[in-house]
């Protein structure tokens, strides 16, 4: 049970998911303070001078001045303004994952529209073994080769 456990640990596929998943929450964390910190508040000093973090309904009727001071209070509330905040989180990493996806679709359509290399091997009528393109006889079996006269070496033509 040991062994197969490090063989799925350690699978080149669930390696890459931890990465990944490391990686997303950084991201997360950066999206999140990119939000909070560089988009929010000039959005709110544009519509008055709106802290969207402070945004909130109480429901129990009690008016708090900050969501802080509801919280102390143990009041419930609607916050509304960190929905907001976190719905524009969502937004921007869907908008980057989306641009990722995209262009990795791109790449992969661009690699399957690529021709496939030319064959540079053949199949020995005798042995039916694979061989070189050129070769005048089977590495195999021996057995002598028909080669045209384009692809035969000048001093094999004697």
């Amino acid at each position: 049970m040991i062994k197969e456990f490090k063989e799925f640990a350690l699978k080149g596929n669930m390696i890459e998911l931890a990465i990944g998943v490391i990686i997303g929450g950084a991201f997360g964390k950066v999206v999140t303070s990119i939000v909070n910190d560089i988009v929010m508040p000039p959005i709110g000093l544009l519509l008055g001078r709106v802290n969207f973090s402070d945004l909130f309904i109480s429901l129990n009727g009690t008016h708090y001045e900050n969501l802080a001071k509801a919280k102390e209070a143990s009041a419930p509330t609607l916050n509304y303004g960190l929905f907001i905040n976190n719905a524009l989180d969502f937004l921007i990493v869907a908008a980057v994952i989306f641009i990722a996806v995209k262009q990795l679709n791109r790449l992969r359509k661009r690699q399957e529209n690529q021709p496939a290399p030319k064959k540079q091997t053949k199949d020995c009528p005798e042995c039916l073994s694979e061989i070189p393109e050129k070769a005048v006889r089977c590495k195999y079996c021996t057995a002598k080769q028909e080669v045209p006269m384009s692809d035969r070496r000048p001093e094999l033509t004697n």
